[in-house]
């Protein structure tokens, strides 16, 4: 078995698909393979992690490359402990192009389980289906280069957009907490009860959510949260609602 502090020496993570065993030869090609050969100038011979989204992660030494390709010699597999034990769903109204890509980034960052991008009253964002699906692809390999440079190893789940109302009229998970952000809310998410292990998150886009959603959330069983007494841009209202939960409940405490 690798030790942690090997493992923590090897700066290069990358996000592979398939299956990983010890001792097998992967072999990366395209834009991933050109990325380590030309963007980080690894050579025959370094050694990288490789994780598949599955839970574990991997030692793996370089073999050969070529200018669009990269073998791998898949080492010894280690059990990373990145996972938060704080289960989130982050339920988010989707913003313009790097603000909703800076949310997903630090909310996988942050340690969310799972990101559902919804379109709001107020929201500024239209997609059809096409557009939406491909949105959705962004949004993963976003997330994915999150998980490479934080040291996760499960990718979030990121649902294909979707209406607001459509979701709270399909969704049927169990949680613990279901709360919205709502400025001048009487009640304050860093009072979340502290047994709480799943949480289900609403943020609204740039202009927030309209009175009727609010309503909706309410019917739904949501409680209103703020987080204090200034109005926060939605990507950092994100950024720290999460960082809140985690140091609460997660392990950031």
């Amino acid at each position: 078995m690798v030790k942690r502090h090997d493992f923590e020496t090897m700066k290069t993570r990358l996000f592979v698909s398939g299956q990983l065993i010890n001792g097998a030869e992967l072999l990366i090609e395209g834009d991933r393979a050109r990325y380590l050969g030309r963007v980080l100038r690894l050579r025959v011979g370094d050694e990288i992690t490789v994780f598949n989204g599955e839970g574990p992660e991997w030692a793996a030494t370089i073999d050969a490359m070529t200018k669009s390709t990269a073998t791998l010699h898949i080492g010894e597999r280690h059990e990373a402990g990145a996972e938060s034990p704080l289960k989130i769903h982050l339920v988010q109204g989707i913003s313009r192009g790097e603000r909703m890509d800076f949310v997903v980034q630090k909310a996988t960052e942050l340690g969310v389980r799972r990101i559902t991008p919804v379109l709001t009253e107020y929201g500024v964002v239209k997609l059809d289906q096409a557009r939406g699906q491909k949105r959705r692809d962004h949004w993963e390999s976003v997330a994915t280069s999150a998980c490479e440079q934080s040291g996760r190893t499960r990718l979030p789940l990121i649902d294909a957009p979707m209406t607001l109302k459509d979701w709270f009229g399909s969704r049927s998970a169990e949680v613990d907490a279901e709360l919205v952000l709502m400025p001048g809310a009487a009640s304050s998410l860093a009072a979340i009860d502290t047994s709480t292990t799943t949480v289900c998150l609403l943020i609204g886009p740039e202009g927030g959510f309209s009175e009727i959603e609010y309503e909706d959330a309410a019917i739904a069983g949501f409680s209103a949260v703020s987080l204090g007494p200034r109005i926060l841009r939605t990507e950092t209202a994100a950024v720290a609602a999460l960082s809140v939960l985690q140091s609460r409940l997660g392990d950031l405490a």
